[in-house]
């Protein structure tokens, strides 16, 4: 008879100090105000207990993290943006982008902005050089609407000690044509708190990326991450986030779109990389007409395990979520999707939808699927759904029939599982990378 034993050790938590939050401050200089949202999210984190057997914790065992190597933060080395690889480089679209900004080791290594975005008001800098220049901007929106460092114990250490991150602010009724690109790249181990923070203002439209990737090491590495996206009143998001960490990377990370009245949130994230991933991705629907479509696409091997835990949060009446995550797992990966979709009392006439589809590519493989619903209005249209499916034999026999090798005509259907969702990246020459990715995962 099998018997269940119950996790004998809570997590470790990272050896940080209230001197380390107060010295980073001073070393830049930071504005009173910051300083103190620091320390107050400090004494947060310090009065929260590691995350262990709550609902959304359960399922995630991430004790194998050894914090006396991942908790030392990273320091810059001197490296330049020729430590990237050249794909995470190329233009999204043409020769030419609106912006790119490249770090490297939590430092700018590569910076520009195309001077038509920067002739209408368009910011799209680093945070720290955005708290200086746009102080009221950056203190409005920093943490105070979408992440805050309430959501949790990860969530309040990297409002205590983010150390690098992008700001973009799109002026009300300004169309940002050429899109933005972002590139975090390190290439030594240790800890990084990375945040992304993309204000739209009423009317206003940019389409966007952000692709994270390490080199490889033998040191674990964590990523302690937030990604705030504030779409306003008629504003129109495409944003498009890509991981891809190296195996020995832990990744904890809050992420949340705001969506106004009459906006869009077209948001794609993509999960290839990292030793463990637990990620937080929500969107709040705020405004009448609020329309939001979150997709992701996730493929795990070897000993990888992926946690995504969506949220969609219809917080106010005729607002629209749909999210379709698919994903596949080979090897004795594991990977685990855990959605829900909320509405507050009388928000009526709301549309949500969300599916994970998931596809597993080996018996010792392990993929879970866990759909809610929590509705407190009762003129709603709410549906979920989770699938499972393995490479069945039929379609494989007609390829093969075909001329067809056994291996070629498994990678045409794997990739075609993907191809609705990367068809939704809209970037062809982002799309191609991706498969060239997947292709490589399936080879092995």
């Amino acid at each position: 008879m099998a018997v269940v034993r119950r996790r004998s050790s809570t997590p470790q938590a990272p050896n940080y100090t209230r001197e380390q939050v107060a010295a980073l401050s001073k070393a830049n200089a930071e504005p009173a105000w910051l300083r103190d949202r620091r320390m107050q999210a400090w004494r947060m984190y310090e009065s929260t207990p590691m995350p262990y057997l709550e609902e959304e914790w359960r399922r995630t065992d991430y004790r194998h993290i050894r914090w006396d190597e991942a908790e030392r933060m990273i320091d810059a080395n001197g490296a330049t943006a020729t430590a990237v690889p050249a794909k995470n480089l190329e233009p999204l679209t043409g020769a030419e982008q609106g912006g790119l900004l490249v770090f490297v080791d939590g430092q700018v290594v590569h910076y520009q902005l195309a001077d038509d975005l920067a002739r209408q008001g368009v910011v799209f800098t680093d945070l720290r050089s955005a708290i200086s220049d746009h102080e009221a901007l950056v203190r409005q929106h920093l943490m105070t609407q979408a992440v805050q460092p309430t959501d949790g114990k990860f969530a309040a250490l990297h409002a205590a000690l983010w150390d690098y991150g992008v700001f973009v602010h799109v002026p009300r009724n300004i169309s940002a044509e050429l899109p933005l690109h972002v590139v975090c790249f390190n290439t030594k181990a240790g800890t990084a708190l990375g945040h992304v923070l993309v204000v739209l203002e009423e009317n206003a439209q940019a389409t966007m990326q952000v692709e994270y990737a390490s080199a490889d090491q033998a040191r674990q590495s964590a990523y302690i991450g937030a990604t705030e996206l504030i779409v306003g009143a008629a504003g129109n998001l495409r944003y498009v986030s890509l991981q891809d960490w190296n195996r020995e990377t832990f990744e904890f990370s809050h992420q949340r779109g705001i969506v106004g009245r009459d906006a869009q949130l077209d948001w794609v994230n993509g999960v290839m990389g990292s030793r463990l991933t637990k990620a937080f991705i929500e969107v709040d629907a705020v405004g009448a007409g609020a329309n939001a479509r979150v997709s992701g696409f996730f493929f795990a091997d070897h000993d990888q395990f992926f946690d995504l835990d969506t949220q969609q949060n219809h917080n106010a009446p005729l607002t629209n979520t749909d999210l379709l995550f698919k994903g596949a797992a080979r090897d004795q990966a594991r990977t685990l999707w855990q959605g829900m979709i909320k509405s507050l009392p009388q928000m009526q006439r709301i549309d949500g939808y969300q599916v994970c589809r998931n596809l597993m590519l080996s018996d010792s493989a392990r993929m879970d699927s866990i759909p809610g619903l929590e509705i407190e209005a009762d003129d709603v249209a709410c549906s979920h759904a989770a699938t499972f499916g393995t490479l069945e034999a039929e379609p494989i026999y007609y390829l093969m029939s075909r001329g067809i090798t056994r291996p070629q005509a498994q990678l045409m259907i794997i990739e075609g599982f993907f191809d609705e969702l990367l068809q939704r990246v809209p970037f062809e020459r982002v799309r191609q990378r991706l498969m060239d990715e997947i292709e490589a995962k399936i080879i092995g």
